[in-house]
């Protein structure tokens, strides 16, 4: 059975006669999603690109091979702007669904059209435009369009407990990213925004320097009546980063 914490089994079976096991978590999933950025950003073959939705796209594509040629992780497809699941007008920049099989998780089937993990991607730092905030990770307030705010709000995974974030560093360092979001965040701990607290801060769980890689996590209440929801965040610092 996948689930969200570790320890836990998830049993998947192709549609048809043929069946077969794995074990892992949705953590190790995020762990596995982490492992490949750093081989994806760095492969020769992959064409130079700038926009969230050209790297989402390349992302994506580079995932469902590194799925499809791991022990364990071969029943798994990624797909790009997936409808979320209760507001079938927003769109989930990345998703992580079974391939062809049935995976029962924490007491629920999941088939091929179905979720398990879902993901937001975006650039740090914000592109510029009329309805863009420099926050845009964390909030915007031009437009419902702020990442945590997102899952805060109930607009993105209202059905899901753990999502991730990955974000594409494309100008400074993740360390720096990691005091300035965590900033904006403590600035929203007051009467103006509901909701909003330092219980929404990141903690970083890992850095390596050498590869740009980050790993940090976040817990956040929710409206609408909703439970709690954790975030895994990946930052991956791109070449214009590393090479500058």
């Amino acid at each position: 059975m996948l689930a969200d914490t570790s320890g836990h089994h998830f049993q998947s079976g192709t549609i048809g006669d043929d069946v077969h096991r794995f074990s892992a978590s949705k953590y190790e999933l995020i762990d596995f999603i982490a492992s490949k950025l750093p081989l994806w950003r760095d492969d020769p073959d992959r064409p130079k690109a700038i926009s969230e939705t050209n790297l989402t796209s390349q992302l994506c594509a580079y995932l469902n091979s590194a799925s499809r040629f791991s022990e364990g992780w071969d029943s798994l497809q990624f797909k790009v702007e997936e409808s979320d699941e209760h507001q079938k007008g927003r769109k989930i920049d990345l998703v992580v669904s079974p391939r062809g099989s049935i995976v029962w998780a924490q007491g629920r089937k999941y088939t091929q059209y179905d979720t398990l993990l879902p993901i937001e991607c975006k650039r740090l730092p914000t592109p510029k435009g009329k309805k863009r905030d420099d926050r845009e990770y964390v909030i915007n307030q031009k437009a419902t369009t702020g990442g945590i705010q997102r899952f805060k709000a109930g607009d993105h995974s209202a059905a899901h407990s753990l999502a991730a974030m990955i974000a594409y560093v494309q100008a400074e360092s993740s360390e720096t990213w990691y005091d300035r979001l965590n900033v904006w965040i403590k600035e929203l701990d007051d009467p103006t925004h509901t909701g909003w607290s330092t219980k929404d801060l990141m903690h970083i769980d890992s850095s390596d320097t050498q590869l740009g890689l980050t790993v940090l996590r976040s817990l956040h209440s929710r409206e609408k009546g909703l439970s709690e929801i954790e975030i895994r965040h990946l930052w991956i610092e791109m070449e214009c980063y590393l090479g500058a």
